[in-house]
Formats: structure tokens, sequence, C-alpha cells
């Protein structure tokens, strides 16, 4: 059969009829759809979808067991973004009550499976480049009622905007997990973040540059928090007054996550910790969605 630019689609989403799957069927026949339709849209040239495969392909090579180039891409495109928003929306959809939850935002590339446990108080970035900055506050559910033995998996890049996983010696810094006290709460010592380059180098960093966009991030912690019952949440704390919180190269920042970092000077902390150096204090409650209500 002879196929042309609108017959080809049909005939490709037609050989699926023997798929037993329906939701990969479904998501395959739009996505069939969309790419031939873009494919039409733009008048795509053989050489300009080569260019494309051979820059698929950089991504693939660039990635390793600490490197996640196609998480990278994701993010950049704000297609991350765009899944964190839908599923974020399916769990608020016929919810009733005030309270918003707390905002969901990307993961990123620098999850690091298997942080150590730490007792509430801990620093998790003792030796780490930065200024010091105590956290703090509770989790609860949407009612207020707090969660006792609520999980907090944190992690953030140092003071030098540098993750641990882009460092030569491999190990593990500033990140951790916590659990909450029987009240719902939380505290830990870390450093406060600093704005810092998505990483660059690869064939990303070589899409920004021709989009004309920088790499940028603006300073923020990581954190995943888990309750028994409760929908798990993964979102940032972003620092307030940080540069490029109005162009975050992977548009994560949401209004609600930005946060206050109170500069205190030398002494006692909330917490009794003796300082002998200026700090910063950043306070945040977080809020979860009972699994009943996703």
């Amino acid at each position: 059969m002879d196929y042309d630019t609108e017959s080809i689609t049909p005939a490709v989403i037609a050989r699926m009829a023997e798929s037993d799957d329906p939701r990969f069927k479904e998501v395959m026949t739009s996505l069939i759809t969309h790419l031939h339709a873009f494919a039409r849209e733009v008048d795509l040239k053989g050489d300009e979808w080569f260019k494309a495969i051979e820059f698929l392909t950089a991504c693939g090579k660039t990635c390793d067991e600490k490197r996640q180039e196609f998480i990278l891409l994701s993010d950049t495109l704000g297609l991350s973004m765009q899944v964190v928003a839908l599923e974020h929306a399916r769990a608020l959809k016929g919810r009733t009550g005030a309270t918003p939850p707390t905002d969901a935002t990307v993961q990123g590339p620098f999850y690091w499976v298997g942080a150590p446990d730490v007792p509430l108080g801990a620093d998790i970035a003792e030796g780490v480049p930065g200024e010091p900055a105590l956290y703090s506050g509770r989790v609860t559910d949407l009612e207020g009622k707090p969660l006792a033995g609520a999980l907090l998996d944190v992690w953030s890049g140092d003071g030098d905007g540098v993750y641990d996983m882009q460092r030569e010696d491999g190990g593990m810094r500033a990140r951790a997990r916590i659990r909450t006290d029987e009240q719902g709460r939380y505290w830990f010592w870390s450093i406060r973040p600093t704005f810092y380059p998505v990483p660059d180098d690869g064939p990303v960093g070589d899409m920004l540059r021709k989009m004309g966009r920088h790499p940028n991030r603006p300073g923020h912690i990581h954190m995943k928090v888990s309750a028994p019952g409760h929908k798990e949440v993964t979102t940032h704390l972003f620092v307030k007054d940080s540069p490029y919180l109005d162009s975050d190269a992977v548009f994560g920042v949401r209004d609600s996550l930005i946060v206050e970092f109170e500069k205190h000077e030398p002494g006692t902390a909330m917490d009794g910790r003796k300082m002998n150096k200026p700090y910063h204090v950043a306070h945040y409650d977080f809020r979860l969605i009972p699994l009943g209500q996703a």
C-alpha cells in the first residue's frame, strides 16, 4: 500500500489492534497521532529528524548511575512539571475543604535512594560548604492533625550549588531521612541552599543554549514527605529572594513553597544548639492528603 502524509497515521495505529493493554494502546494512539501531526505541522525534514535522533542518542549515552540526562530533558521542557500538575489535579479532584495540601514539584535528577536515617535535630550537612540553616515545622493531615512518624527524605546541593553526586568522592552529603515526633514536628540542620546551574555540559545544555535560555535554578532544598495512609508529596522549599525564582530552568517554583530564611547572629538556636557563627532559620508545615481523598 502506498501511504501518504495522512494515511500513514491510521495505518500505524491499526497495527496495535491485537494489543491486550488498553491503557498502553490509548497512550500510544495519542502519541502516534500527535507525533505525526507535529511532523506535518512543521514540515519536518529528513536531516532535521536525524539530528533529533542523534540528540536523543547523545542523551542516552550521557546517562549513568549518577546522571540522568533524560530526566533533565523532561524537566527543562516543562514536561516533568506538567505530569506533576496532572497528578496533583487528580489528587484534588472531588476534595472538599478549604485547607490546601502542600504543593508538589519536580523530583529532579539528583535523588539518591538509601540516604541515612538520622535523629531529629541532626546536622545532615556537617563539613559541607554553606551557611548553616535550621529547618523546622510539622507534618499534618488536611485537618491539622499531626502525623507522628512521618518520613522526610531530604536532599540538597551545598553552598556552592553542587550536589554530592556531582563530586568525585561519590559519598552522600546533605541528604538524610528524618521522622517526625509524636506531635508531628521535625527539625534538623543543613545549609541555606544557593542557586545553581543544572548540568549543561551535555546535550540538554546544548539545547538550552540553542533556545537562548539560562540553565539556572533558584536556591532550594528537596523533600519527599510521606506518612502511612497519606499520599506522598515530592516538593521543594525555595529560598525567598533567591535569583531565578521567576525563571527556574525546570519550571518547578510554586509560590506556596517560597520560604523566608531568617538570619540570626551567633548564639543559642531555638533547639538549644550553640552557634558560633551566623545561621538561618526556615519554617514550613507540610500538609498531606489522606489516601481516601486522593
